[in-house]
């Protein structure tokens, strides 16, 4: 027997779903896409269809539930013009009937599903479409008022456009069947897609899809974020690390600082995340911006992500402390971008984290701060394993990535709500402590798993002069519990030395 060829693909009009899809739906088959009201089905299945008049195909949007003239609202809200396909519209059970029903010995509602289901063939008949939307089946399920028959319908339909090679959405909207449910009408499609709106405690909604179901192809599952912009659905896959591998040199990153690279034995290597951890204010952001600054000085490209922190302030800071990130923003080498977690889904915020590297060629990245985007987004599930499979992503490129984590307290001994050491490489421990009438930072690695390191605590200083490192601080003890007990006999503090180790 020879094997059956496979069904040509279809795009869906949709970039972030074909690429879930493997490239789009098979040719040819019946497919539902379902889900609750305002979760975005119209707006992808108009896509749908748009996509198939861009190729030359012919479209038919059969609508039993909105008007004409609501479609073509939501499409003109999308900059879409609906009379670039054929819609074909039934507004009431009169459209079908005309009047005498009443004298019939059938029940008025059998008549009036064969008579819908003959319009809606002799429509398909007339138009000859490659691509169909059937809106919706809830209609229909209220027509056939019984399961065993509005599931033979659907059947006769899966047959009757299956003869005719188009390739048809199905949408419903989930308020009928058990639990607003069909898991009958799964069966019978050859896949589903599901579409879900959630309604967090604050910030925008949150609409995720997956697809359920799609017969004979290796297509990406689980939940996908996506959301509902001008010009239609946006849908960014799930990252998988595994697939995004490529070959790079692991190769220190210095940051202009000798005595900062002394303390990693020569700097971060590529592919690697450190996490710069302490008190507000103790230095984390300008230690990142330090790596940075090299990174752009080397011509390497760089981005920035700011939770916290507005990018006026960080520009003026970085011109106080003698680093010049505006000519970085100038040259293209450096891109800042101001990130509000209440609006941004977290597969957005991968998705642009991937566009950097994919399409940018970005090789350092800093995301100041994690927990200021924890912490906007609550409600949110499983923020932390798709934190730690972006940095898996990043890892695999090459990227090198910061990641800023602020610890609650000033003195004494402070704590994190998070634990993120176990997903970093390197750690970077800032603290303060008191000396000499004068509050005071210092820096040290707690972990440097990509190779040697020293486990000494040195003085930070932060000034006009720039970033500077000091002596290890062997005269003292107690130093990270921020009240230090001098025990030596010269000070190795920063003012009684000419430099910082500033290279």
């Amino acid at each position: 027997m020879t094997p059956l060829s496979p069904s040509p693909v279809v795009s869906t009009g949709n970039a972030g779903l074909d690429a879930i899809l493997g490239g789009g739906l098979p040719a040819h088959r019946l497919y539902l896409l379902e889900g609750a009201p305002g979760s975005g089905k119209t707006t992808l299945a108009l896509q749908f269809l748009l996509e198939g008049v861009r190729r030359g195909e012919r479209a038919l949007y059969i609508t039993l539930s909105e008007t004409y003239d609501e479609l073509a609202v939501v499409a003109a809200s999308h900059g879409w013009d609906i009379e670039t396909f054929d819609v074909f519209e039934l507004e009431s059970a009169a459209d079908v009937l005309g009047g005498g029903t009443e004298q019939s010995i059938l029940h008025p509602w059998e008549l009036e599903l064969d008579e819908t289901i003959q319009l809606l063939q002799r429509e398909v008949e007339r138009v000859k479409p490659a691509r169909i939307v059937f809106d919706s089946l809830s209609e229909m399920r209220l027509l056939a008022q019984d399961s065993l028959r509005y599931r033979r319908q659907v059947l006769a339909l899966k047959r009757f456009f299956g003869r005719r090679n188009a390739t048809v959405l199905l949408v419903d909207d989930m308020t009928g069947g058990e639990n607003g449910t069909d898991a009958h009408l799964h069966s019978l499609c050859h896949g589903v897609i599901t579409l879900e709106r959630l309604t967090l405690d604050f910030g925008a909604a949150r609409r995720r899809m997956q697809v359920q179901k799609l017969r004979g192809v290796d297509f990406v599952a689980g939940y996908h974020d996506l959301a509902i912009r001008k010009g239609g659905l946006e849908i960014w896959p799930r990252l998988i690390a595994a697939s995004h591998h490529r070959a790079f040199d692991g190769t220190p990153t210095p940051s202009g600082v000798d005595a900062l690279d002394h303390l990693l034995g020569g700097g971060p290597l590529r592919g690697t995340c450190t996490l710069v951890t302490g008190p507000a204010g103790a230095g984390k952001t300008t230690v990142a911006l330090q790596y940075v600054d090299a990174a752009c000085r080397r011509g390497e490209r760089c981005t920035i992500y700011e939770f916290d922190e507005r990018i006026g302030t960080l520009m003026a800071r970085a011109r106080a402390f003698n680093l010049d990130l505006d000519k970085h923003v100038a040259d293209g080498l450096l891109v800042i971008e101001q990130i509000d977690p209440a609006e941004l889904p977290p597969g957005e915020f991968s998705w642009r984290v991937r566009q950097q590297v994919a399409e940018r060629h970005a090789q350092m990245i800093v995301i100041d701060s994690l927990n200021g985007y924890l912490a906007a987004m609550p409600q949110e599930q499983h923020l932390m394993l798709q934190m730690h499979e972006l940095l898996s992503y990043l890892s695999q490129q090459g990227v090198v990535t910061f990641l800023l984590n602020p610890q609650s307290g000033l003195l004494g001994n402070m704590s994190s709500e998070l634990n993120l050491s176990y997903i970093a490489d390197t750690v970077l421990l800032l603290r303060f402590f008191e000396a000499g009438g004068r509050i005071r930072k210092a820096i040290s690695v707690l972990k440097n798993r990509s190779g040697k390191h020293e486990d000494c605590i040195r003085e930070l200083r932060i000034d006009s002069r720039g970033l500077r490192v000091g002596d290890p601080l062997s005269e003292f003890k107690g130093v990270l519990t921020g009240t230090p007990e001098y025990v030596g006999a010269v000070s190795p503090l920063l003012e009684n030395r000419d430099d910082g180790h500033r290279a």
